[in-house]
């Protein structure tokens, strides 16, 4: 840190200055291509589906973007959940969802934890977080989040005691023999052009008796990504983001070739691709990001476990492809 700031471990602009003047002038006058051409969806999770245990120990089910049901070896962990219409300060502008979430609040399986990783809109859900509060209110779920996000949660009623806050290199225990470890991101925080930096960001390496496993979180390139793959590493599945991507910020969203990368200096083993086909949150066409993934991938002979939104599916070590985004 630096003063009340954190810092990413490498330097890094987050569209200061010059940026800052273009992406106003890009917004203004740039043709947005980032939406579907026709409605997509819906889709529906069969909540049916977790009532039996994955078949091997690990099940993940992407409800779109980063939000994800994972069930790894007896632990449910849901990450970054988004609920609201759209990822933005009001509910009647800013980026707006391209489906319906494909399910209720109140249909998901009992949780171990929900997963913070940043304070940025379509990962940390006021509306979401508050309901969800309320829900589990009296049973085991914990809240893992990123340093500094505590006061913000307990003020959308979240019990203190159900906070675990970790700093990069930390870890909490899931149960007598898993983990959720915090590790570095490149990326930034804060809500609106005042605050900046004031809480922190981050991956998780999430560690069961029998599987280890990546969820990225936001992040632009950096070698953190070997150094991680080094210290945790290998992981039977990443988790990376490949949206939102832009040479006016090539610092704090990788996009879908370095994710390609970043999940082969992980160790990894299977890529799901996440933080793409929700929201329109950059210039590119919404099906850009896994058109380029899926050449990069066959390039670099990367295994891809492409589920569709809502589909709670098993993670063998096989590939998954399901096309969904040609529909």
């Amino acid at each position: 840190m630096l003063g009340n700031k954190f810092l990413n471990t490498v330097s890094t602009n987050v569209m200061g200055g010059a940026k800052a003047s273009r992406m106003i002038r890009r917004l203004l006058f740039e043709r947005r291509r980032g939406d579907p051409s026709k409605p997509i969806g819906p889709f529906r999770t069969d909540v049916s589906t977790y009532a039996t245990a994955p078949l091997q120990g690990l099940r993940v089910t992407w409800m779109g973007h980063s939000t994800l049901l994972i069930e790894v070896d007896g632990f449910t962990i849901l990450t970054d959940p988004v609920w609201s219409e759209r990822a933005s300060f009001v509910s009647f502008a800013g980026p707006k969802r391209f489906y319906p979430p494909t399910l209720a609040l109140k249909d998901l399986p009992p949780l171990d934890a929900v997963l913070l990783s940043h304070d940025h809109y379509d990962h940390l859900d006021h509306a979401t977080l508050k309901q969800l509060a309320v829900r589990l209110k009296s049973d085991r779920t914990r809240f893992v989040a990123s340093l500094g996000l505590r006061k913000k949660m307990e003020s959308w009623g979240i019990a203190p005691q159900k906070i675990t806050e970790l700093n990069w290199g930390q870890s909490t225990s899931l149960g007598s023999d898993g983990s959720i470890t915090a590790t570095p991101a490149r990326h930034f925080s804060g809500r609106s052009l005042w605050g900046r930096n004031e809480t922190l960001w981050s991956s998780f390496v999430i560690r069961g008796p029998r599987h280890n496993i990546f969820f990225g979180g936001d992040s632009g390139m950096f070698p953190g990504f070997r150094a991680i793959g080094d210290a945790y590493g290998p992981f039977d599945l990443t988790m990376l983001e490949i949206g939102a991507y832009d040479a006016d910020w090539p610092d704090i969203h990788m996009g879908p070739i370095h994710a390609a990368q970043a999940h082969l200096d992980l160790q990894g083993k299977l890529l799901l691709p996440i933080h793409w086909g929700l929201f329109n949150l950059a210039f590119h066409p919404w099906q850009e990001p896994i058109q380029r993934l899926m050449t990069a991938a066959a390039e670099k002979n990367i295994s891809l476990f492409l589920p569709s939104p809502g589909a709670a599916h098993d993670v063998t070590g096989e590939n998954l492809q399901t096309f969904w985004w040609e529909l």
